[in-house]
């Protein structure tokens, strides 16, 4: 199966010159024919588990911790995600990252997919990782629902870290971005995602949270950035506070990662027809987004039932 993914994404980065060499599938869906025939032929369980989408573009199912190892080095110009927040949301799915016992095994958990990641970008590219924070248990261990949220509730919640206190918000995204610093990332810059139509909070002792980081890291000291082709008010260089509304998903019910904020990442750090990976594609945002800009995408996602959605988003349902 590694070999089977292997030749597809190898085979995209060179191109059948005779147009007779590609199909359309019965969505309009392009497909690579000699390859993908290669693929049926040799392993059936593949086609179970990839999606083809438009412009040479897939999604995976699975997890990307063992996906990401089977990939060709230096294939992709950018990576945009958003990995799942630690202590924040069950997914049901066994071994998921985001419910590991520890907050320090959840960041080494993405120390180690991040590591992949700067394996498969090209030297001059980059990653935008969007995290967001979450506060200690205090010895909970599940979640009430909420009526304007039912994602949030959970059966099961990690302890609270050791050197933390009940009530005390963790850090997450600064104790990732400085693990992922030390890893050999360069840590370029922060953003703060503002989000104007933040969810509603009923605590009374701190503020209501209204926003996530963005987080920029390049593979070396000089990479791809097209500061002219996404600019500020009155034409000035971006800043680092961005007021973008959350999206709503009505069939996933949670907020997804809106196209307003991926736009200018896929815009800054990649080409048209450059790949760009989303190791946690969730309802598949990052791909939708990145072949309106006309690039190509490879998508991995643990969640059978994210990847029907993202899915469904990807050819228009």
């Amino acid at each position: 199966m590694a070999k089977a993914v292997r030749d597809i994404i190898n085979s995209w980065q060179h191109p059948a010159e005779n147009e007779a060499d590609s199909r359309t599938s019965d969505v309009g869906i392009r497909l690579v024919t000699g390859t993908v025939q290669h693929v049926r032929q040799q392993d059936a369980e593949l086609l179970d588990r990839v999606w083809f989408g438009r412009g040479d573009s897939c999604i995976i199912t699975g997890d990307s911790r063992n996906v990401l190892p089977i990939l060709p080095d230096a294939i992709f110009q950018c990576c945009v995600t958003s990995p799942p927040y630690w202590s924040l949301r069950d997914y049901d799915i066994q071994g998921q990252i985001g419910l590991e016992e520890s907050v320090s095994d959840y960041i080494n958990d993405l120390v180690a997919v991040f590591d992949q990641v700067k394996r498969l970008l090209r030297d001059d590219g980059v990653l935008w990782l969007n995290i967001g924070d979450s506060y200690t248990s205090g010895g909970r261990t599940w979640r009430a629902p909420d009526r304007k949220n039912p994602g949030r509730a959970m059966d099961v919640r990690p302890p609270t870290p050791n050197g933390l206190k009940p009530k005390d918000l963790i850090g997450v995204p600064w104790r990732l971005a400085f693990a992922l610093q030390s890893a050999g990332w360069y840590l370029r810059s922060d953003t703060i995602w503002h989000k104007p139509n933040c969810q509603p909070e009923s605590v009374k002792d701190r503020p209501t949270r209204s926003h996530e980081y963005l987080f920029l890291f390049s593979k070396s000291e000089r990479y791809l950035y097209h500061s002219d082709d996404v600019r500020g008010p009155n034409g000035r260089n971006l800043r680092t506070v961005w007021d973008i509304n959350t999206q709503a998903c009505k069939e996933a019910h949670f907020a997804t990662f809106p196209q307003a904020l991926v736009e200018p990442l896929i815009a800054l750090g990649s080409r048209a027809g450059d790949m760009v990976l989303d190791p946690f594609l969730g309802s598949g945002t990052t791909g939708l987004v990145a072949l309106g800009l006309a690039r190509r995408f490879v998508g991995i996602e643990l969640n059978p039932e994210y990847v029907a959605i993202a899915k469904r988003r990807l050819v228009g349902e």
